[in-house]
C-alpha cells in the first residue's frame, strides 16, 4: 500500500503549498519593484512643477552654492572679503567690514555645533540669520533680510536674559 502524502490545513501537500507561497511572494516583490521604479516619465508640466517647488523651498537661488558651508563662499555671496577671526575644530568665523555694516559669518562642521553656538548666544539675545551649518550676525539687524535674499536661511530672534526695557 502506497503511503499518502502529508496534507496541510488546506488539503494541499506541504511542498506544493510552500511553492505557491514562494511564487506569490516573488511575484508581489517584483510587482512592488516595478510600481516604485516606474513612477511615470516627466512630461513638461511635471518638470515645471518640480522646478517651481524647488524655487519655492529656497528663498535664494544662490543659497545652493553655500553647502557645505564655507565662510569665504558666504562672504562672496554677500559682497565682501572676510578676515578670518577664529579657525577651530568646532567653527570658523570671519569678519566682514563694508561701508554699510559690519557682520560676522560663522560656519560649523556639524549641525550640533551650530545649535550649541545658538544656545550660548541666546543669553545675549539679538537677531541672527541661520542656515544649514552657518550663521550670520550683523550690528544692523535690518541687513539680515537683505542677506537672506542672497543666502536663504531663516532669521531667528534670540531672547536674552535679564530685564527687558519697559515702556514708561
Amino acid at each position: 500500500m502506497p503511503q499518502q502524502p502529508h496534507l496541510g490545513r488546506i488539503g494541499r501537500t506541504l511542498p506544493a503549498a510552500r511553492m505557491v507561497r514562494g511564487a506569490a511572494l516573488i511575484g508581489s516583490l517584483a510587482l512592488l519593484l516595478l510600481a516604485t521604479a516606474c513612477g511615470g516619465g516627466d512630461d513638461g508640466d511635471a518638470a515645471e512643477s518640480k522646478q517651481a517647488k524647488k524655487a519655492a523651498m529656497s528663498a535664494a537661488p544662490a543659497a545652493g552654492v553655500v553647502a557645505p558651508a564655507k565662510v569665504e563662499v558666504i562672504a562672496n555671496l554677500t559682497g565682501c572679503k572676510p578676515k578670518i577671526r577664529i579657525e577651530a575644530d568646532e567653527l570658523r568665523q570671519g569678519l566682514c567690514h563694508t561701508k554699510k555694516v559690519d557682520y560676522l559669518i560663522t560656519t560649523f562642521p556639524e549641525e550640533k555645533y551650530k545649535q550649541t553656538w545658538l544656545d550660548s548666544a541666546a543669553i545675549y539675545g539679538g537677531k541672527y540669520l541661520v542656515g544649514s551649518r552657518w550663521i550670520v550676525s550683523a550690528k544692523e539687524p535690518e541687513m539680515l533680510e537683505q542677506f537672506r535674499a542672497k543666502l536663504g536661511g531663516n532669521i531667528q530672534q534670540l531672547r536674552g536674559i535679564g530685564p527687558t526695557p519697559s515702556a514708561s
